[in-house]
């Protein structure tokens, strides 16, 4: 489209007119021209963010992009002979998952197809994604439906993913650099898209309900059991904790804003928690028949739960950057909980642990979860030079922000007095210290300015290394995830010989592990031989808190706790007796 045409859809568009537009492309355009003030004239490039940017993005969305990544591979397997890209944006409208050809790769790169990208309206104008947030419902932009000359050769057909709560959490994209035919064509696209961003909910829910019971339900019984249309999961005490969007769509249909999640399931349906295992598998399918308030039928499917199904509970939710840092680890959660109590405050942090337990992970989770708008800057205490302090803080915290000192206990002294005068200076610093030392211990040695650690410590914050987490399960499938772009799987050895070890590196250690192993290994399944050998072992015997801490994380199990703690299985079981500590049930 011509210049001189876009000014007179332009002027067509502010006065109602669609010249067939949609109504959600029409209303669309007016607010880029009316909120935005986008000129649909200019060919503006597609918006990158920084890989700094797209690292935080992709940790908020870690969990989903793990969920979801299996079924995109089988979408992806579906249309990669049509030259379909495929797209996971997250609630901002950033894509944090691709899939595409590799030989077009540059090309979509400059259309904004890949990693990175920001599809938000606000940023690429009426688009498929920015479009699907805005509305929270499915919809194609073809060609020039785009608002900017730069995607008016693509084709963008994008669902919304809800999560457990209702909230719009993701969407997924599926679109073609240049689509030959009609708007029409891409009705299949639709269709995909949908099942799939469905089927991605169901996991979804599924992953995070195992100790709930779980109705999934349809309006035909033929694929009940295999591919549902909706779901929800129950309490003990039959209220809605979770549900998918169709879920939502079929019991309050024509009001999607209305929450269900504390709704009992019996004032939807005919039907109480205790009648669930009658829609278990050992019925036929055409028999297990629930029936709606409204009159309407639908058949059901009934899930158990994994042991004893829980009673509702106030869990301290963690925001998104820091639900990614740990898996069933009771301990290690609660502190996440108390990271996120204080990531609203300008309290300075004291983060402690081994080197490679996660320090400055947390400490970048922490600076995320807090208010917007503010810089993250960190700093390598190891060797700095007095003069420097000021400059780095200065240079990379111009305004408002996170002051991250990682190593800070090796500073010298001078650099310490310079660091005290640079943070009584700067009240708009929030300083968060990472350390591997006892820094109290220090200042009481004389070796760490007392007054400094009064002014870094307002909360400590203690990481547990590798060998006393109990998610280690949970960590070695994240972390392979991330290092395999195949869908690779530890054996049961490889996977026993993981656990067992004492990994002084910790998760620094575990992550080039698995990389390694990852490259070696040639089928999908990575195995013993595949395995480089550990780096190192400890050297010194454990005190009696570690000990019970292994003990602990290994579930009592006195040989795998020796092979943590790197000593012989005897050795642990005289240090047991000795210290007499009773072992873990």
């Amino acid at each position: 489209m011509r210049d001189l045409e876009h000014v007179r859809e332009i002027d067509r568009v502010m006065a109602g007119q669609a010249s067939g537009r949609d109504g959600i492309v029409l209303q669309s355009w007016r607010r880029c021209i009316e909120t935005y003030g986008m000129d649909p004239a200019r060919a503006e490039p597609a918006h990158i963010v920084t890989q700094s940017e797209l690292r935080e993005h992709r940790e908020q969305a870690e969990r989903l992009i793990g969920i979801a990544r299996s079924g995109l591979q089988a979408l992806f397997r579906q249309v990669a002979g049509q030259n379909y890209v495929l797209l996971l944006a997250d609630a901002k409208g950033v894509t944090v998952d691709f899939f595409g050809d590799p030989r077009f790769e540059d090309d979509l790169r400059h259309a904004g197809l890949y990693l990175g990208s920001d599809w938000s309206e606000e940023r690429a104008g009426t688009c498929g994604v920015g479009s699907c947030l805005f509305t929270g419902e499915a919809v194609t932009i073809h060609q020039t439906d785009h608002f900017g000359l730069a995607h008016t050769p693509l084709s963008c057909t994008a669902a919304p993913i809800y999560d457990t709560a209702g909230r719009l959490a993701a969407v997924l994209d599926i679109s073609l650099l240049r689509s030959p035919g009609p708007k029409v064509t891409q009705n299949l696209a639709m269709n995909l898209v949908r099942a799939s961003a469905r089927r991605i909910e169901m996991a979804n829910l599924m992953a995070g309900t195992r100790r709930e019971w779980v109705l999934r339900f349809s309006a035909r019984p033929e694929f009940l059991d295999v591919d549902p249309e909706a779901a929800v999961a129950l309490d003990d005490g039959g209220r809605i904790v979770g549900l998918t969007r169709g879920a939502q769509e079929i019991l309050r249909p024509g009001d999607p804003g209305a929450g269900l999640i504390g709704t009992r399931l019996d004032a939807l349906m005919d039907l109480a928690v205790d009648d669930l295992p009658d829609l278990m598998r050992g019925r036929p399918t055409e028999e297990r028949v629930i029936r709606l308030k409204d009159g309407r039928g639908l058949f059901g499917h009934a899930i158990a739960p994994q042991g004893t199904p829980r009673r509702p509970v106030a869990e301290p939710s963690l925001p998104g950057a820091l639900s990614s840092l740990a898996g069933p680890d009771p301990a290690l959660r609660r502190m996440l909980a108390d990271a996120g109590r204080l990531a609203a405050t300008r309290v300075p942090l004291l983060l402690t642990g081994e080197t490679g337990t996660g320090k400055e992970r947390l400490a970048r989770a922490i600076h995320v979860a807090g208010p917007p708008g503010r810089s993250f800057t960190a700093v390598p205490c190891a060797g700095l030079l007095p003069g420097q302090v000021g400059a780095l803080a200065d240079a990379g915290v111009a305004g408002a922000g996170t002051l991250y000192l990682a190593g800070v206990e090796d500073l010298d002294p001078a650099a310490q007095a310079r660091l005290l005068a640079v943070l009584s200076a700067r009240d708009d610093l929030r300083p968060i210290a990472g350390t591997r030392a006892d820094l109290a211990g220090l200042g009481r040695a004389g070796r760490f300015r007392t007054d400094l650690f009064f002014r870094l410590a307002g909360a400590t914050l203690a990481l547990p290394p590798l060998r006393q987490r109990q998610d280690i399960d949970w960590l070695l499938d994240r972390l392979l995830r991330r290092h395999s772009a195949e869908d690779r799987a530890l054996s049961p050895a490889a996977r026993a010989e993981l656990k067992a070890r004492p990994w002084p590196g910790n998760l620094r250690e575990l992550s080039a592990v698995l990389e390694v192993a990852s490259a070696l290994a040639e089928g999908r399944v990575i195995d013993l031989p595949d395995l480089p050998p550990p780096a190192l072992s400890p050297a010194a015997p454990a005190p009696e808190a570690e000990l019970e801490a292994v003990l602990r994380a290994c579930g009592g199990n006195m040989a795998q706790a020796a092979r943590r703690l790197g000593v012989n299985r005897s050795t642990i079981l005289r240090r047991v007796a000795r210290l007499g500590l009773a072992r873990p049930g």
